[in-house]
């Protein structure tokens, strides 16, 4: 009996990427750095580099208030609010005692990482400074800049070149000697089935906001988007490295069925809300995250300190 011939099978496929940032190992020679408080660390639901109406769509610049109202309208969105990350980084506007340079004794960090270490506020006639790191296979130096495209600020904040996980000693100080302190920093590796449902979380948020169905996770095409993540650190592209089509990696049913692909590397993807930005600020990769077709989403991330970018993930959109 002849068999049924498959429909046709529509696909959208993008990507984005981010290039990273030239080294400055060892000791880092800095301008004086001025903040209000102590160590202040940037959240990266706080960027504001990015196009607001992307910021508005995913509530990542929403006052205090506003996130407290809109709790409990998200209480049970699809992809499972135990997986979003609750902790971020606060503000310290406390004065900085004198000859000291931060409030804080100690912080922990993703390995990914995704904050930029920045000296406290309120401080004068800093003139230039050192920094220095007491253990090179956790924190080995600093990149020359912050990440500005994350939010940072190039003359206040330093980007730590993450090399493992551990804990070090930060130190740095004015060569005149009025100012020195030290920070210990403890470096963690990213939480990956975390961050992946929370992508699908915030996905889910933009589509409630653009009155879309939510999706759910897809289980049929969890482990291709495994694969399609690890797959870009040797071909970053929507051929797979044997040649073949991404779509391969979870093939529609012969009923058919409708699929996307998302695809970001980087230092600027280094946790799901600024992974999240990335896409959103595209209005190609938005089409696929506001496709109104779509019933499911897996996601893949992938995290190697010893490779090129580091942060690999994917989104893998499907009918079936």
């Amino acid at each position: 009996m002849e068999q049924p011939r498959p429909k046709n099978n529509k696909m959208t496929i993008l990507l984005s990427v981010n290039a990273a940032a030239i080294l400055i190992a060892g000791v880092l020679v800095a301008s004086a750095i001025w903040l209000n408080g102590g160590l202040t660390f940037r959240a990266v639901d706080e960027r504001s580099d990015i196009v607001e109406d992307s910021a508005n769509e995913m509530e990542l610049l929403e006052s205090v208030s506003d996130s407290d109202a809109k709790t409990e309208q998200y209480t049970n969105i699809t992809g499972n609010d135990d997986y979003v990350s609750t902790s971020s980084h606060e503000f310290d506007n406390t004065p900085v005692p004198s000859g000291e340079l931060w409030n804080e004794k100690a912080v922990t960090i993703y390995a990914t990482p995704d904050i930029d270490l920045c000296v406290g506020g309120g401080l004068s006639n800093l003139g230039e400074m050192y920094w220095q790191t007491s253990d090179s296979k956790v924190i080995s130096g600093f990149y020359n800049s912050a990440r500005t495209w994350l939010g940072f600020n190039n003359e206040t904040c330093r980007y730590p070149v993450i090399s493992g996980v551990g804990t070090t000693t930060i130190t740095a100080g004015t060569y005149d000697g009025k100012r020195k302190d030290s920070i210990i920093v403890t470096v963690i590796a990213p939480p990956a089935e975390q961050w992946k449902h929370e992508v699908l979380t915030l996905v889910n948020k933009i589509r409630i906001k653009n009155d879309l169905n939510q999706l759910e996770w897809g289980y049929t095409c969890e482990d291709a988007a495994d694969i399609r993540a690890k797959e870009t650190m040797k071909v970053y592209a929507h051929t797979r490295p044997d040649g073949s089509s991404w779509s391969t990696a979870c093939k529609a049913p012969d009923s058919g069925g409708v699929s996307g692909e998302n695809l970001a590397i980087g230092n600027g993807a280094v946790s799901p809300a600024s992974t999240i930005a990335l896409w959103m600020g595209s209005e190609t990769h938005r089409a696929n995250i506001l496709n109104p077709e779509y019933t499911k989403l897996s996601v893949g991330f992938n995290f190697d300190l010893n490779s090129d970018y580091k942060t690999y993930w994917s989104q893998f959109f499907s009918t079936y």
